[in-house]
């Protein structure tokens, strides 16, 4: 049996009082994740180790059975294989966010989600005039990139800025959680406030601000790490081949490290508007040739970012349709038969804008398999799903018994 895990980032949430006390995923028209969950078993996973930030690197490599504790270095070297920068020993990467400051303040994480080749051309800028043998930019996807630095110290208190969205940047600004780290925070701090001074007046952002756009007006570095060690799929369950499918670097570089296969899609934006077919039939042309694939689609975790209730719900509804189903259909009609999975990686509450470690709801599709008695897909039909409430690298094994 091959399998497939489409994974619908931050599609999980609470509550709204504007869809009649529904989440987006209980309000939104979801019949192909709805016939899995009749046709399968739900239930719940915890994604977040205690101790850990509930962000998309620590959640998606739970899925995958890592453990996180051995691991886990920080998001920023995850992109970083995605980009192909091979860090050495001694550097340090991070995540460095493009962002908006409205005067002493965030106003959003993603630089009014700037396209690549605006951001390609500041961090270009950035590297040339605040660039050295010591500190490195390297341009990403949209408004998320990467920093190496040279001699670091990785103990420090980074905040991810889309956690802060309308806060004082100020009192968020690098800490040192160790008097060894005083330095590497005061470096990392003067690269922000230096950042500010360079891109105010770019002809970047002189162009975006008279088309009424947010201007990427600051660096944001965050999620510092090391170069993990970690085993490949292959290593930890035997799985032959395997691929992944994203538009974020994260997702990617979470693949190279997992020995994974990284299937670019042209048009893919890891927003509402990207190429949804063309990830479906790159997901199912994968599966004729790999024995498992991660399908990762970003577009629902950034409509709650923006806490969009009706963007988010409009994104649920495009997985859907646009993925879930036309996966369904296809392999449903070969010999070889296909394991489906559906989940988030987190929640991603509009109301609040940012992720919580709350358990998410998935629910697992095998042929032949006898069916539990759930009927619905969604944080509270999960709940009295046969799996019941899985830890650690459980959902992975019982998704590939």
């Amino acid at each position: 049996m091959k399998h497939i895990i489409i994974l619908g980032d931050g599609m999980a949430d609470e509550p709204i009082a504007e869809l009649g006390g529904l989440t987006p995923l209980q309000y939104a028209p979801t019949p192909a994740m709805d016939r899995l969950a009749k046709l399968g078993a739900s239930g719940r996973l915890h994604t977040v180790p205690d101790g850990f930030h509930p962000g998309s690197e620590v959640a998606n490599l739970s899925i995958l059975g890592y453990d996180l504790p051995t691991v886990y270095e920080g998001r920023g070297v995850l992109e970083a294989a995605s980009m192909g920068v091979d860090l050495r020993p001694g550097e340090l990467g991070l995540r460095c966010n493009l962002i908006c400051i409205d005067g002493d303040r965030i106003k959003n994480h993603s630089a009014g989600h700037i396209s690549s080749e605006e951001s390609d051309v500041l961090i270009r800028y950035l590297n040339e005039q605040l660039g050295s043998d010591d500190v490195t930019f390297h341009h990403g996807v949209s408004y998320r990139h990467l920093l190496v630095l040279r001699g670091g110290d990785r103990r420090l208190d980074c905040t991810p800025p889309h956690d802060i969205p309308l806060h004082p940047f100020r009192p968020a600004l690098v800490k040192a959680r160790v008097p060894e780290a005083e330095a590497t925070a005061n470096r990392l701090n003067d690269l922000i406030l230096r950042s500010q001074q360079l891109l105010a007046d770019h002809p970047i952002n002189v162009k975006r601000r008279a088309e009424g756009k947010d201007p990427a007006n600051s660096i944001w570095p965050w999620s510092p790490g090391v170069r993990p060690a970690m085993k490949t799929l292959r290593e930890l369950y035997g799985i032959r081949s395997s691929a992944v499918i994203s538009a974020v670097d994260l997702i990617r570089g979470i693949g190279v490290y997992a020995g994974m296969d990284v299937i670019h899609v042209e048009g893919a934006t890891g927003l509402y508007d990207t190429n949804y077919e063309g990830k479906a039939a790159a997901a199912i042309e994968a599966l004729r040739t790999h024995d498992f694939v991660y399908l990762h689609i970003e577009a629902s975790d950034e409509a709650g970012h923006e806490g969009d209730v009706e963007l988010k719900v409009r994104t649920i509804e495009y997985l859907d349709r646009r993925i879930v189903d036309p996966v369904f259909r296809a392999v449903n009609q070969w010999d070889e038969p296909v394991a489906i999975a559906v989940l988030p990686d987190h929640p991603t509450p509009c109301a609040i804008r940012t992720h919580t470690n709350a358990p998410i709801p998935f629910v697992i599709y095998k042929p032949g398999a006898t069916p539990d008695a759930v009927e619905r897909y969604d944080e509270f039909a999960a709940i009295d799903g046969s799996y019941g409430l899985l830890r650690k690298d459980e959902f992975m094994k019982v998704f590939l018994r």
